[in-house]
């Protein structure tokens, strides 16, 4: 090697040795002011009290901080991975919830999928449950733009602020629940199912939710929500809002073999349940088994009737007339003309549904994305919300 060669050499190593040096002294800069902010963080949560946390000049108590966050009103709802949506679930709660992104700034749906293990589920089912329910609710109107779409076990702390809340519920306040009641009579009542209601309230409390919209046989468990709000807010400070109940204005729609009973995704009975997904023809079969009675004059009198004021219920939800409007029209009709009259209202509703399901079907990638993004948004509101319960309850 030449003199010139060494010394290029020589100049190269030396430029090489100077840039790796400011290279070291930056990273250890950046090192040790993370560390000086994490120890600062450290001694702020040392220094204060659950919901009462000390605070340095101009510097606002720990609840305000996070109730400044999510001040306006607030839905949340949730659905259950369980099969296909139907009829009753469309026109009762469904049809609302693409109303209620119009009405409200703020919106979050949820697919339960922790609460439907409540009960034994097939792994191999529920792991596409979700995608296919995210389908049944884009395809009834659900829009990605207008809410916050996402699955419920993508957010951990759902689950980590149901055990908190747990501890603030007693069993008594559980047991008095007509839910429990009705449904440990079918199985072995897991401590799951007992406590699910404390899980339904912890997802509603963590996006401090101000408004949920609820069926009849929802509003106990809503009370427990309030409730367990209101020893929340009295044991650490006044923190989670008190949500309120936006009751569903639809009649419930009844099973079509039993209309004692509501219609169930669960029913045994397969002519009993209309579902999103069933074909004109399936459809047109269930109306025309549908349970009525033996007079053939279409009336709306659910005490005395049932089964044929289910037919004008449900005719009535779908085509936006009231009920004794559609019994004026249907004079003079029998209750197995009138039967299909519902059926071809209800093939109408349900046809562009049932064709944007199967359509969305196809496409995985999409539903994936839709919900992976939700839950990135969920997860921006619950993170905040649960970091300062923890804080109020003195696990940070």
């Amino acid at each position: 090697m030449t003199g010139d060669a060494v010394a290029a050499f020589s100049f190269r190593s030396d430029v090489i040795k100077m840039a790796l040096s400011v290279i070291r002294r930056d990273i250890w800069s950046r090192v040790r002011h993370r560390v000086r902010s994490f120890s600062t963080d450290q001694q702020r949560v040392r220094e204060g009290t659950p919901g009462t946390r000390h605070t340095r000049e101009g510097e606002r108590p720990l609840v305000s901080q996070y109730t400044s966050l999510s001040s306006a009103p607030r839905v949340f709802s949730g659905i259950q991975p369980t099969g296909i949506p139907h009829l009753g679930n469309y026109l009762g709660a469904l049809q609302s919830w693409v109303r209620l992104q119009d009405e409200f700034s703020s919106v979050l749906f949820s697919i339960v999928d922790l609460h439907s293990i409540t009960v034994p589920q097939d792994p191999a089912v529920l792991r596409g449950a979700a995608l296919d329910m995210a389908a049944c609710l884009l395809a009834c109107g659900v829009h990605p733009d207008k809410s916050c779409l996402f699955q419920q076990s993508r957010v951990p702390e759902h689950a980590e602020l149901g055990w908190i809340l747990c501890c603030l519920t007693s069993m008594p306040r559980l047991q008095h629940l007509p839910q429990w009641k009705i449904k440990s009579q079918r199985n072995d009542g897991s401590v799951g199912l007992f406590i699910y209601p404390v899980l339904q309230a912890a997802d509603i409390l963590l996006y401090r939710s101000t408004h949920v919209p609820v069926g009849d046989d929802q509003a106990q468990h809503l009370e427990l929500t309030q409730d367990v709000a209101r020893i929340f807010n009295r044991r650490y400070g006044d923190f989670f809002p008190i949500p309120r109940a936006l009751m569903s204005t639809n009649k419930k729609i009844r099973s079509l073999r039993d209309p004692s009973v509501k219609m169930s995704k669960s029913d045994p009975q397969q002519l009993a349940t209309v579902r999103l997904t069933d074909t004109p023809e399936e459809i047109v079969m269930k109306f025309r088994k549908a349970l009525t009675d033996c007079t053939s004059e279409v009336t709306y009198d659910p005490e005395n009737r049932p089964g044929v004021s289910n037919l004008v219920a449900i005719h009535s939800a779908v085509t936006g007339h009231a009920p004794e409007e559609l019994v004026l029209q249907s004079r003079g009709l029998e209750t197995a003309q009138y039967k299909m009259v519902v059926a071809e209202a209800v093939v109408t509703a349900l046809t562009p549904i049932r064709e944007e399901i199967h359509r969305l079907r196809g496409e995985a990638g999409y539903l994936t994305e839709v919900l992976d993004h939700g839950a990135l948004r969920a997860r921006e509101i619950a993170a905040p919300v649960y970091d300062a319960v923890c804080r109020m309850v003195g696990l940070r």
